[in-house]
This record gives structure tokens, C-alpha cells and sequence, in this order.
């Protein structure tokens, strides 16, 4: 979002939830506007909208790679040495960023993922503390996928417009305002899972007991 008035917009829609929040700004964002409107907001002290917290026992690492007037992702130094204080220093971590962190084998998704030189440096870091990572969660490419690139990472769907899934060798994104959901994680020490929740469905919902004897196929919606 680079428009003031979308900030705005934003913050009302934001205002009332019920539960904790935490933000992180993706290719469409300006840092400046971004901190205008929320100038509390936690940043690093270069400037980004880099930040962490301690959840019982995991360090949440929030990463902040976006470039002015740029689809692709960067991570500079800077950056890279934030993360790596951050890693040096916890027993255990998840890591939540904007930018898809490895080639997925889709063209023209690969070609506004993190930056090739940003994405090897990276990827050594994080080989480097392979043992302190749990989960990498991103968004960016706007269709969810799971993967693994010496740790499990996964993507979410937007709740806007979505990406069509195409392995051929495009240079067009595809994409349509297919049916939004979002993802719910539950995570402890050992395990992470990550359930897929559709919200815009206003048909009806069907109860059906778990007991052989009980179960009873629901009725095709008309």
C-alpha cells in the first residue's frame, strides 16, 4: 500500500480486534507511510521494520524485505547481520517474511522473489542455524504451497487477489479474486500445523457425528 489514505483505511479496519497484532510490510508498502501511520510500530534501529519477541520460549522474527519501487525482495547486509544477532542469541526461532525465500518453479512468481545474491547469503545464514529454526512463514507469492529449503516453509493465500498455479514457462503473472481464506497455527515445541480456514462460504454448514453407526453423508448443497 503506498497511499496514505490506505493506511488510514487500515487502521480502522484494525482497531477493534480482539487479539494481539503484528504487522509486516510487503513490495506494495512505503516504509514512510507505513511508519506515519502506525509511529509506534517496532522497527530495527537501520530503519527497517525489522523486529522480534520471546512466545514461550520461541523467538518470532519478523523480517522486512522490501525496496523502494521494486516487486522483488532484498535482504542486505544490514539486514543480514539483524537476523543473524537475532539467531546467534535464541534456543529456538520462527521466522515470518514477506518475499519467497527459494525458486518454486514458477517463472514469473521466481522472478519477484528474493533477489538471487540476496537468496544465496540467506540461505547460508539460515544454513548456519538450521538446528534453531522451527518454521519459515511467508506470503508474497498468494497462493499457499509448502516446501522445503533445509528447513519446512509454507505460504498463506491472500485475502485479495490469488496467483494461478502455472509451471510453464510464462512471464505473465496469472492471477484472479478467487475465494480468500486464512491460516491458523498451531505450533509447540515439537510440531507445527497449519490449518487453512475459508471465510466468504455463506451455505450451509453441515454437523455430522464421528460415530460409525451416527455418520450420515451430508446433502449437496443447491
Amino acid at each position: 500500500m503506498d497511499e496514505p489514505s490506505a493506511y488510514a483505511a487500515l487502521q480502522r479496519a484494525l482497531c477493534d480486534l480482539p487479539c494481539p497484532l503484528r504487522l509486516q510490510i510487503g513490495n506494495h508498502d512505503d516504509r514512510a507511510d507505513f511508519l506515519a501511520a502506525v509511529p509506534d510500530h517496532p522497527r530495527g534501529a537501520d530503519g527497517f521494520i525489522d523486529y522480534a519477541e520471546t512466545v514461550e520460549g520461541t523467538r518470532l522474527i519478523y523480517l522486512d524485505t522490501t525496496t523502494p519501487r521494486a516487486h522483488a525482495g532484498h535482504f542486505c547486509p544490514t539486514r543480514r547481520n539483524c537476523l543473524a544477532a537475532e539467531l546467534k542469541t535464541c534456543d529456538r526461532a520462527r521466522i515470518f517474511v514477506h518475499h519467497n525465500v527459494m525458486p518454486l518453479g514458477l517463472p514469473a512468481e521466481d522472478n519477484i522473489a528474493l533477489i538471487p545474491e540476496d537468496h544465496a547469503s540467506l540461505a547460508r545464514l539460515l544454513t548456519q542455524h538450521r538446528g534453531r529454526i522451527d518454521y519459515i512463514h511467508l506470503g508474497h507469492v498468494l497462493h499457499s504451497f509448502t516446501a522445503s529449503m533445509r528447513h519446512s516453509l509454507c505460504s498463506v493465500r491472500s485475502t485479495g487477489n490469488q496467483f494461478l498455479l502455472d509451471l510453464s514457462k510464462r512471464d505473465l503473472l496469472q492471477g484472479a479474486p478467487m475465494a480468500p481464506s486464512y491460516c491458523v497455527i498451531v505450533a509447540d515445541d515439537a510440531d507445527t500445523v497449519i490449518h487453512e480456514i475459508p471465510f466468504t462460504w455463506d451455505g450451509p454448514i453441515f454437523n455430522t457425528s464421528t460415530a460409525w453407526d451416527d455418520w450420515a453423508k451430508p446433502v449437496a448443497a443447491e
